[in-house]
């Protein structure tokens, strides 16, 4: 679990365990016991998770204690609590269907093989108002096969998302993959949600076939990458899929260019470079790729002035804008934006991590071989993503001893590449071996 942004909060176990066991109505101003109950996921203790156990069972009614126990259920799943598994089975009968939904979820997250709580979590199917996801989700994770038939009357339903968990969970009970066309057409889906989701269940059901199409989805390249990392530690260790035939597709999706996705939305005619910019800071990156590619292809003179303007206005604290412009600033080899870019590549906030890596590719395409030093640095990173990306621009500025710094790195996918762009025998050939899962940007 990646848990670079869970530790925001300047509070002691003491002080979250504190405030989580105040009654709601004597909170004071500063307090937040909802803050209280995200914070005690950096602490595994028992009396963390006692406290989140209280605020599950207390049954204050209002509206800010029902917020409370649903983000404390969320808390005891990413533990892993299973002390606190009858409890929040207890909660799958609760009013709240927002609070069903993370006792569901938390449930998947912590693992059981009870029959009497699975029957109860597929029992939910037949309930209104829930969210039928993940309830799918969590029985095929969990490998609850009576549930099939029941999870197989939502193939068809109208929710893209919904039908799409339930392909993946057929073809996951079934090992019947005629129907995944289905869910790889979802990565084309208008809903942003919709399309991240999609790849999700393709990572579900191991379609090694569709890691071409998740390179080109147009989402941020934090949930392809994930997508193709997590299905080449399932398919490379069996040999169904080899380091080889993921290759390009990483590196595709590292590059991130535009013009290498297939875009979901359109425009009837060309906006000014205002809009365009503007646009950068969508929280849909298929909108901010569209007006990437529309930047790059009619404003390709005058938009540098425009993205240095809103980088210093505003793009250089949001880290959604940030990514763009850093990568804009490179595919329009704008050499006087080399400063920024480099502070860019040595920028270790946690939300500017995927920035680091877009800085890397940026700094190779502006073919500056001073920057060649920084790109060395960076293969002592702990980012993968980051390394990844170094490797890649120090080919591009011809600089290829990179390689051999990288042979004995730990991660397997950086391992692979440097092994791999100085050939190979077979004992050196690189394989998954590690069950980090995280993709650090």
């Amino acid at each position: 679990m990646d848990k670079r942004f869970f530790n925001f909060f300047n509070l002691t176990e003491d002080q979250a365990i504190n405030v989580l066991d105040t009654p709601q109505d004597q909170i004071k101003e500063h307090d937040s016991r909802y803050i209280a109950a995200s914070h005690l996921v950096n602490f595994p203790t028992e009396r963390a998770i006692n406290a989140l156990m209280r605020a599950v069972q207390n049954d204050d009614p209002t509206l800010d204690n029902r917020i409370v126990r649903r983000k404390s259920i969320e808390t005891l799943g990413r533990l892993k609590a299973k002390q606190a598994l009858e409890i929040i089975h207890s909660c799958l009968n609760d009013d709240d269907c927002y609070t069903v939904e993370n006792a569901v979820w938390a449930i998947g997250e912590i693992g059981t093989t009870d029959d009497h709580i699975l029957e109860d979590v597929a029992q939910l199917l037949e309930k209104p108002g829930q969210t039928h996801r993940i309830i799918i989700h969590t029985l095929t994770k969990l490998n609850y096969r009576p549930a099939l038939e029941r999870i197989r009357r939502f193939v068809d339903n109208p929710d893209p998302p919904t039908a799409s968990a339930a392909i993946t969970s057929v073809c996951r009970f079934t090992k019947d993959y005629s129907q995944m066309g289905k869910v790889v057409a979802m990565l084309g889906h208008s809903n942003v949600l919709a399309r991240r989701l999609s790849i999700q269940d393709l990572i579900d059901s191991r379609y090694y076939d569709a890691i071409p199409n998740i390179a080109r989805c147009p989402v941020s390249l934090v949930f392809r990458l994930r997508g193709i990392r997590m299905l080449a530690e399932a398919g490379i260790p069996t040999e169904e899929i080899t380091f080889k035939m993921i290759q390009p597709h990483l590196e595709q999706t590292l590059r991130d260019h535009p013009d290498d996705l297939d875009l979901v939305h359109t425009y009837e005619e060309t906006p000014d470079l205002t809009i365009l910019v503007r646009t950068l800071y969508e929280t849909d990156f298929g909108k901010c790729y569209l007006a990437s590619k529309t930047i790059l292809d009619h404003y390709s003179k005058n938009s540098p002035a425009a993205l240095l303007a809103t980088y210093t206005e505003e793009a250089h604290s949001d880290y959604g804008a940030h990514f763009h412009v850093t990568k804009l600033l490179g595919w329009l080899k704008y050499a006087p934006a080399y400063d920024l870019l480099l502070e860019a590549l040595h920028n270790r906030q946690p939300q500017f991590q995927k920035s680091r890596a877009a800085a890397a590719i940026a700094l190779g395409e502006l073919g500056e071989v001073r920057a060649i030093p920084a790109l060395q640095e960076s293969l002592s990173e702990k980012n993968w993503v980051l390394k990844y990306a170094a490797l890649m621009a120090l080919e591009k500025l011809g600089f290829e001893t990179g390689h051999d710094i990288a042979v004995n790195e730990p991660d397997w996918l950086v391992r692979a590449k440097a092994v791999y762009s100085r050939g190979f025998s077979k004992s050196q050939k690189p394989r998954p071996d590690s069950t980090y899962l995280d993709i650090n940007v």
